[in-house]
């Protein structure tokens, strides 16, 4: 029997397991469109299940790649890149041709400057190693921003077929399905969802000159937010349109909680003025630093959403930071804080969630 793939995340179609990836309770599978049960479930009732992939198993799909012949298609979160950039990724793709995609630059104020930002990203690719022959900024939503991805890569594939990769939520299977729907007029052919990991397998969708476009599994990035929450907190902190910015004046001494998930403290005497850029949904308290252990303790899952009521978070860790010049904290999966002016700050997360200062994009 010719074997069949689930149409939404690549894996190869079973009747006889229902604890492995692919299981489909269909007595007889045909080439119609199948999906596995799954995408199904995740598809018309929003219900993940686990699946018994690994990180490794991802890998190894990553490690084939650098024997093919194609554009890579390299798909970054534009508001988290460190957390979304794919260590040695330039060892994986080896001598072929990427085209560097900033996504969701439709949560971006109107204001953002994108030739600015686009320099920017070009900046942070060259210092992990990569040169992309161009950047661009989509939004599966924007249908010009989809234009223009449709023709750079036409442009560039010079034939061959065009690889997708990225990390896990950034958005690869949402910007192929708006493809697809602008060029063959398809409505969400592939499973897409804010739960990490949702692709298993190559998913290959042909081009009319033969070649395939070919969504890969996205990397799993274990020091982002998204692993430490459950489908309603995740919906909770997961932006769905333009964030509206909240600028905060503190004082010395003062505390931002943001939800139960990141805590940030000013500690120079100097007043500053702080802009915090995360899911319009999240719930920030602001506080005097003095108590805010305790107060952490007492209202965690309460007044300070998410995690909702009864979740365990692992222990938050302290990272300090010297600002110099206007900068970004980011937490990795959750957003960030922009600082303008020259200043001592401290910023918790989650132990093994990662924190890191850049040069402010906005």
């Amino acid at each position: 029997m010719e074997e069949i793939y689930c149409i939404g995340c690549g894996a190869k179609l079973q009747n006889t397991d229902p604890n492995e990836v692919g299981y489909t309770p269909k007595k007889e599978i045909s080439e119609e469109q199948v999906y596995c049960q799954r995408c199904f479930r995740l598809r018309h009732y929003n219900e993940i299940q686990d699946v018994s992939l690994t990180d490794n198993d991802f890998l190894a799909l990553l490690n084939t790649l650098n024997k093919e012949e194609a554009l890579m298609v390299n798909v970054v979160d534009i508001f988290d890149f460190s957390g979304s950039v794919i260590p040695g990724l330039h060892r994986f793709v080896g001598d072929n041709p990427v085209l560097l995609v900033g996504n969701k630059v439709d949560l971006l104020p109107k204001s953002t400057n994108l030739k600015k930002l686009r320099n920017w990203l070009m900046e942070q690719a060259h210092k992990e190693g990569l040169r992309p022959v161009e950047v661009l900024l989509t939004s599966s939503k924007q249908k010009d921003t989809i234009d223009t991805l449709v023709k750079t890569i036409e442009k560039l594939r010079l034939g061959q077929d065009v690889y997708v990769v990225g990390t896990t939520n950034v958005g690869k299977s949402s910007l192929i399905n708006a493809i697809i729907k602008q060029q063959a007029g398809l409505q969400e052919l592939i499973t897409t969802s804010r739960f990490p990991g949702t692709t298993l397998d190559k998913i290959e969708i042909p081009l009319a000159d033969g070649k395939n476009i070919v969504d890969t599994p996205g990397i799993i990035q274990r020091h982002q937010m998204a692993h430490l929450l459950n489908p309603k907190e995740l919906k909770m902190i997961t932006p769905q349109k333009e964030i509206k910015p909240k600028v905060y004046q503190l004082q010395n001494d003062q505390t931002l909680f943001l939800g139960g998930l990141a805590r940030f403290d000013l500690e120079t005497a100097k007043k500053i003025g702080v802009t915090v850029y995360v899911g319009n949904e999240m719930t920030i308290h602001r506080r005097k630093t003095a108590g805010s252990n305790e107060f952490y303790e007492e209202h965690l899952g309460e007044l300070l959403t998410p995690p909702l009521h009864g979740k365990d978070i692992p222990k938050l860790v302290p990272h300090s930071f010297k600002i110099t010049e206007k900068s970004d904290i980011v937490y990795s999966g959750l957003g960030f804080i922009s600082i303008k002016d020259p200043c001592l700050v401290t910023a918790y997360a989650p132990e093994g969630i990662k924190v890191v200062i850049r040069k402010g994009i906005i």
